[in-house]
């Protein structure tokens, strides 16, 4: 079934939103319950994973399922969705995020309008978020090209994962860093540390394509695959 572009951009809007309002929203609810950063880190990132899952199942048979201008570069690049279609993309999901980060702050009483203070900031936070995104995208691909069906689970399971294994507790997406800038919160970022995680975010999606495209289609000498997935 084929959806027509505003379709796809408001999938893209309304998933993007709902991803970062469950960020946000989770964030508050565990800072709120419990004083041990530990434990609101876990309550943060269950239902961050979780809610990845039902919007991939939702929503990816609508737009793909980007919610990440990261995603979208790959698939860019990759020449499976055109430049103004993905330029289209990032707006609907920068749009949505914010709105979702608002939409968080007025379910908890909370000043609608923020911004944070929180520094994020250093090298061994853009590597993190280089290799957030560069294991992100390098799921997306892997799971597409053996088990689309299991896509959803893969990329939730994978950042509940890169949540305790980043120093950056895994961002992995510009529209997601932009609208946690609007939230001081214990989901949020100093706006002025926004730039930086997204051009480590690009470079490790960017790096994943070019990676991918090597590891995941060998060839013979005929251009013909050389390697049969069993499903194949």
């Amino acid at each position: 079934m084929q959806f027509d572009l505003s379709r796809r951009l408001a999938a893209e809007a309304l998933g993007t939103g709902l991803l970062v309002g469950t960020v946000v929203g989770s964030g508050i609810m565990a800072d709120r319950l419990t004083d041990d950063v530990a434990l609101a880190l876990l309550g943060n990132t269950i239902p961050t994973g979780a809610i990845l899952v039902v919007l991939i199942t939702c929503f990816g048979p609508v737009s793909g399922a980007h919610f990440n201008p990261a995603v979208s570069l790959a698939f860019l690049i990759r020449r499976e969705i055109g430049s103004r279609e993905t330029a289209l993309y990032v707006v609907a999901q920068i749009l949505g995020g914010i709105a979702g980060s608002l939409l968080a702050h007025a379910m908890f009483e909370l000043p609608v309008w923020q911004i944070s203070h929180t520094v994020r900031s250093g090298p061994a936070q853009w590597l993190a978020e280089l290799v957030a995104t560069f294991g992100l995208v390098t799921t997306i691909l892997a799971g597409i090209r053996f088990r689309g069906d299991a896509v959803p689970w893969l990329v939730g399971l994978y950042i509940t994962a890169a949540y305790w294994f980043t120093a950056s507790t895994s961002f992995a997406n510009p529209a997601v860093a932009i609208a946690r800038g609007f939230s001081d919160t214990f989901a949020g970022i100093r706006p002025l540390d926004v730039p930086a995680f997204i051009i480590a975010e690009l470079i490790g999606a960017v790096v994943a394509v070019v990676a991918m495209g090597w590891l995941l289609y060998p060839a013979d000498g005929r251009g013909d695959r050389a390697v049969q997935t069993p499903a194949e």
